[in-house]
């Protein structure tokens, strides 16, 4: 007879469900972003053979066509990296607990999706608090549940590892260190206390899984609407002159009009999904530190951020933080994971914690 669940493995066992539904759908919006990609570079070839474009109108989709090539070669960095990690840990058990809910494996297409999902492309302007490296190795470590490394050890250290919230959070939280003895404790009340904390973690990001997955599909249904209109604006295109003076005031018109087609269905590519971003990140502590005053090292600024998004709308007393703390010094490979040492990891990091979410709730 099998061993009735607890609440928290009931609560992770809906999380991780919650997750690979949402990869499922991150992958079939990669689907439809490689085929709007695409459509996109078709149109844009055809714009590129017309002459005498006004240089504004020319410049504005070569702007987007740089965006789009920028967001392209992060997905292909996010595929390539990902194959690199899994090669390099192959038979290592790297992937650990958590390998559960990662993909398998990453192809052009699930890596475009999470390219969108995560807003790696830069738009000239930040789009999202990822991007660039931050923002592969944030896609990386959703895909390897939080424990995949990559390049020698650097995935699963502090900076990828913390740099995501809700996934990566989970993936910590949830399985990660309640796996590797976080709730052995003597006493009863307090490990049903750890556990009702991670019970309630567990329970957010479902939510927020729940909305990102409501989220991902609006989007696959705005790409399946802007590439039916893509598809007639190429028609419409090869029918006009290749000498933009030779066109009809009318043409000229409907061709600006497909400009700004370009810039909606280019957003749509690289407009990161709200609902897996963090709910806290560094500028939210740097604006804190600046009110508070208070001093912190880019390793610290890092874990307090990490931690800032794993206790978003948690309410905690003072015995919740004690025990928080105590758990998190205790636990070696949580410790290991952020490369912080048991000596390092002091109460004031709980404290800072609880005060930069106070004072993120009075000033939003």
């Amino acid at each position: 007879m099998s061993k009735k669940k607890s609440r928290l493995q009931l609560a992770q066992d809906q999380a991780e469900l919650s997750i690979k539904i949402t990869n499922e759908r991150i992958g079939e919006l990669g689907i439809y972003t490689s085929q709007i990609y695409d459509e996109l570079n078709t149109l844009q070839k055809i714009f590129d053979d017309i002459r005498n474009v006004p240089s504004e109108k020319r410049l504005e989709y070569e702007k987007l066509k740089t965006i789009r090539l920028n967001w392209k070669q992060q997905a292909e960095k996010i595929e390539s990296d990902y194959k690199s990690a899994v090669a390099k840990n192959a038979g290592k058990g790297a992937a650990g607990i958590g390998a559960g809910v990662a993909v398998a494996a990453v192809g052009p297409t699930a890596a475009m999706g999470i390219a969108t999902t995560f807003g790696v492309a830069s738009t000239g302007t930040a789009i999202s608090t990822l991007s660039g490296a931050a923002a592969t190795n944030a896609a990386l470590a959703w895909l390897g549940g939080g424990a995949l490394t990559a390049g020698g050890g650097g995935m699963a250290a502090g900076n990828a590892l913390l740099t995501l919230a809700g996934p990566v959070g989970w993936a910590i939280a949830g399985v990660a260190i309640v796996g590797s003895g976080l709730l052995l404790w003597k006493g009863k009340s307090d490990k049903n206390r750890i556990e009702d904390i991670f019970t309630l973690i567990s329970k957010r990001d479902v939510k927020s899984y729940e909305l990102a997955i409501i989220e991902i599909n609006e989007r696959i249904s705005r790409i399946f609407e802007e590439s039916k209109r893509l598809n007639h604006s190429i028609e419409r295109t090869r029918s006009f002159e290749l000498d933009y003076n030779l066109m009809t005031e009318a043409q000229q018109y409907e061709l600006g009009s497909y400009v700004n087609l370009m810039n909606s269905s280019t957003q749509l590519l690289v407009n990161p999904v709200a609902g897996l971003q963090p709910k806290y990140d560094t500028g939210d502590f740097t604006e804190f530190i600046e009110f508070s005053k208070k001093k912190t090292d880019d390793k610290l600024t890092i874990l307090i951020v990490f931690l800032a998004n794993l206790l978003y709308k948690i309410d905690l007393d003072e015995k919740d933080k004690t025990l928080l703390w105590k758990s998190f010094k205790g636990n070696k490979k949580f410790l290991s994971s952020i490369e912080i040492s048991r000596r390092d990891f002091e109460f004031s990091i709980i404290e800072t914690v609880s005060d930069a979410l106070k004072y993120r709730l009075c000033h939003n």
